[in-house]
């Protein structure tokens, strides 16, 4: 939109380089996958090692020179970088390649991009986008900025370049005002479901990890699942009924992913809140995945951030098919399941997933048999009213036998309250 700059194309050279600082590097076959699942066609990967980044281009000279021959070689017009460029080094970079570049968060924005379907998931990308293009303004106007004097060549670029940073100031204002909407809604449905008694659980996860296939299969939605990184962007919220607990509220999240953007975390929050507010995070694992305690890892990291490192998590070690294992319940040393092995593709194990959920979540809710006198009718309306009666029975005494689940809480609070 304001960016001057050769047109893009889909053949890419990719350039991952390992620092010493990186701790161990990024995985290049993830790069890749982001690469295609973006519409990307790596036609090459060029790795090489630094102790820092070099200040004007990132990588040194030979490196960029060979950057070159591979793009003039394969008739290709994008370089992506595995990593994070300053705005300084891709408008270097794009100078010295004649070829446009993009960092890793400028790929992660324009997968966002192709995979927000809500008005609320397009917000929340156009603002990550915009807070991401407010530090890489000052490219697109080179051509304006001719300040060194001499009449007639005094341009208009200075003057263009800030008012486009206002426009930019006051969509961004705009969009985050909207998303302070969508925020307090959430907020006020949480409060809904709190009132109700509603456990809430988030499924959480490396991207493409299967949490939307898991959560199809546990609740008959139709979320969009396939096998690519950010399948899933928009939250969905789906009730589900466990046995020996009730019903809750599932939540189905976005994928995490190493050195996840701050600008994305920051962008998402009215959607991460749902992950911070939850009563027990489903923390699903790809049980195949060569990198699988890295990924746990990266996820820790990103709910660290978000302020839900605290809540409770139930590990989910999914596609135990590809490892020809069966399924089954790992519990901890006070007998709590802290891990349930699962295919959710081959709808192994989700009996297991449902009473882990059960055990896990009903350690508070109460489910007892209970006789009422006749006086004692005000008592009754009150179990009515908080949906705990499962089944009653009246006796020729005119006493009724109810059979009650609900939270130990509210059952004290009735019973203090009513004096019974």
């Amino acid at each position: 939109m304001f960016f001057d700059r050769p047109d893009s194309g889909e053949r890419a050279v990719l350039v991952n380089i390992s620092l010493d600082n990186d701790g161990g590097g990024i995985d290049p076959r993830e790069f890749e996958a982001l690469v295609i699942s973006a519409g990307g066609d790596p036609i090459a990967l060029v790795t090489g090692h630094r102790s820092t980044p070099k200040a004007r281009s990132f990588v040194g000279s030979g490196k960029l020179e060979e950057i070159e021959e591979i793009l003039r070689a394969e008739d290709a017009s994008l370089v992506i970088f595995n990593h994070s460029l300053s705005p300084s080094q891709e408008r270097n970079l794009e100078a010295s390649l004649k070829a446009r570049v993009l960092d890793r968060t400028g790929l992660i924005l324009d997968i966002f991009a192709q995979r927000a379907r809500t008005h609320e998931g397009k917000l929340q990308v156009e603002l990550a986008q915009l807070r991401h293009m407010s530090t890489r303004l000052v490219r697109g106007w080179t051509h304006l900025e001719r300040q060194k004097g001499g009449i007639g060549m005094r341009g208009p670029g200075e003057t263009q370049l800030e008012t486009d940073r206002r426009l930019l100031r006051a969509r961004i204002k705009s969009i985050s005002a909207r998303l302070d909407r969508v925020r307090r809604q959430r907020g006020q449905g949480r409060r809904a479901r709190q009132r109700a008694e509603l456990a809430t659980v988030a499924l959480v996860g490396y991207t493409n990890a299967g949490k939307s296939t898991l959560f199809n299969t546990l609740t008959d939605a139709k979320v969009y699942a396939a096998d690519q990184l950010f399948a899933t962007l928009d939250p969905t919220l789906r009730r589900l009924e466990v046995d020996n607990l009730g019903p809750l509220v599932i939540a189905d999240t976005v994928g995490f992913i190493a050195r996840l953007p701050h600008g994305l975390v920051e962008a998402f929050k009215a959607t991460l809140e749902e992950t911070r507010e939850a009563d027990l995070l489903l923390h699903v694992v790809d049980a195949a995945s060569e990198d699988r305690d890295d990924n746990r890892h990266e996820v820790q990291a990103v709910l660290e951030e978000i302020g839900a490192e605290e809540r409770p998590v139930l590990e989910i070690y999914n596609k135990i098919d590809l490892l020809e294992m069966q399924p089954r319940i790992d519990r901890d040393d006070e007998g709590r399941p802290y891990r349930v092995w699962i295919s959710a593709e081959k709808k192994l194990g989700l009996d297991l997933v449902m009473q882990a959920l059960a055990e896990r979540l009903g350690a508070d809710v109460m489910a007892q048999d209970v006789e009422l006198r006749p006086d004692q009718a005000k008592l009754r309306a009150a179990l009515y009213a908080l949906g705990a009666v499962e089944n009653e029975e009246f006796g020729d005494d005119g006493s009724a036998h109810l059979q009650v689940r609900l939270p130990r809480s509210d059952w004290e609070r009735l019973i203090s309250r009513e004096g019974a």
